[in-house]
């Protein structure tokens, strides 16, 4: 099982953007290095670990770093927004995406305080991952529930109330 990452501060969020942008910088390497037959550099892509995991030291194929990139940026850009709405949180926990350490994406220090699930996409409807993640969440007790996307539809960090239910609040955050 996978750790999580500890958010205590807005540093807290910038050294980890900044473990991403260098597993980013490792792949554009590999990539700009690249010669001979297109169609092998895709093959090459997806189907082999040339690429990074963001966070830990291990290869990945490009195509899952790139999902696995954005699903821990959205994850760390909410951090540091719920880090100002929720200074009395203490902390979060980060743990983005399946397969992870705790029940939610983010969940506060301050148990029962906050929880979040996160997540990018072309529109935050996709695959129903946003009504999906709303309702988990409206199943759970914790005091303050949100979701957070990231999307090239909804740019900025802006509450969704369109998009709320349950008590659930929505945010479209950016990098």
């Amino acid at each position: 099982m996978e750790r999580y990452l500890e958010v205590r501060t807005a540093d807290d969020v910038e050294r980890h953007l900044a473990a991403i942008r260098a597993s980013a910088e490792r792949a554009r390497l590999w990539i700009t290095a690249q010669t001979g037959d297109p169609l092998d550099l895709l093959r090459h892509m997806k189907f082999e670990p040339v690429g990074f995991h963001p966070i830990e030291d291990r290869g990945l194929n490009v195509i899952e770093q790139i999902n696995q990139t954005w699903t821990y940026a959205v994850a760390l850009s909410a951090a540091r927004l719920l880090l100002d709405l929720h200074p009395e949180a203490g902390g979060f926990r980060v743990a983005p995406g399946a397969h992870m350490a705790l029940p939610l994406d983010i969940m506060s220090e301050e148990p029962g305080l906050v929880g979040a699930e996160t997540f990018a996409a072309v529109d935050p409807r996709n695959n129903r991952k946003l009504a999906m993640d709303l309702g988990k969440l409206a199943a759970r007790s914790e005091a303050h529930r949100y979701v957070f996307f990231m999307s090239p539809r909804y740019p900025g960090a802006r509450r969704q109330p369109a998009f709320e239910r349950d008590g659930v609040q929505v945010w479209s955050v950016e990098v």
